[in-house]
């Protein structure tokens, strides 16, 4: 029998192995890097998500000069389709009330179709896709649920996700699960992720880590594709 450290050791090494990059085969996931979550004024505005910015942006950049795909998600709400996450889960995307308060916890528009300004559910300027750049649009925290999005992927002939964005234990999460239940290989990049509770992201990445994922830095993916497209 080995010793569990060199057990451990010989799992990480395979997991390595079977989620190593095929670059024409690859493709950016940039989950949620939206306006209704990131805008200072928005109801539901996560901070963090700009400290990680940068990292996400040069990430976007590499793939788009070395041809990887780049997909983007948007959380989206409409009034017409009342799921779970508005009420009772999401007031805060809700349809706001004329003459009552906004913010967190009250309803304020937040992520509704079209509605413009701080709560908009586009992709932030700063990450603006390209007329080229699928943009996926779903209403679940799940975005393979009810979009193209495995559509998508397989047309491009894809099996490798580099995921990125947020947030860990909720739309970020439940779209990782859904990509390794259909046999994606996934590498979450843990200084490009990000959500609220810091203790929250630091179980979210031992859950990856140990039955879903394997785990990476930008930087450590950048050299990967890097040795394998010979720069």
């Amino acid at each position: 029998m080995l010793p569990y450290e060199e057990l451990v050791e010989r799992k990480m090494k395979r997991i390595d192995e079977v989620h190593r990059y095929e670059p024409k085969r690859t493709a950016l996931m940039v989950i949620d890097m939206q306006t209704s979550f990131m805008d200072p004024r928005s109801s539901l505005n996560l901070p963090q998500a700009w400290e990680m910015l940068p990292r996400i942006q040069k990430l976007v950049e590499f793939c788009r000069k070395n041809g990887i795909l780049v997909v983007f998600t948007e959380f989206v709400v409409s009034p017409n389709i009342p799921c779970m996450r508005g009420d009772p889960f999401g007031p805060e995307h809700l349809a706001a009330e004329p003459g009552q308060p906004t913010g967190w916890g009250y309803p304020s528009n937040n992520s509704i179709l079209g509605i413009g300004g701080p709560e908009d559910p586009t992709t932030i300027e700063q990450l603006k896709p390209r007329p080229n750049e699928p943009v996926i649009q779903g209403y679940t925290l799940d975005k393979f649920y009810g979009t193209p999005l495995d559509l998508c992927l397989r047309t491009h002939d894809i099996r490798y996700l580099i995921f990125t964005g947020m947030m860990a234990d909720l739309c970020l999460g439940s779209t990782l699960f859904s990509a390794t239940a259909r046999d994606y290989r996934v590498t979450a990049l843990t200084d490009c992720i990000t959500t609220l509770w810091p203790n929250i992201l630091e179980a979210m990445y031992d859950i990856f880590g140990r039955k879903l994922a394997r785990l990476h830095t930008s930087e450590q993916t950048i050299a990967e594709l890097e040795g394998l497209l010979g720069k």
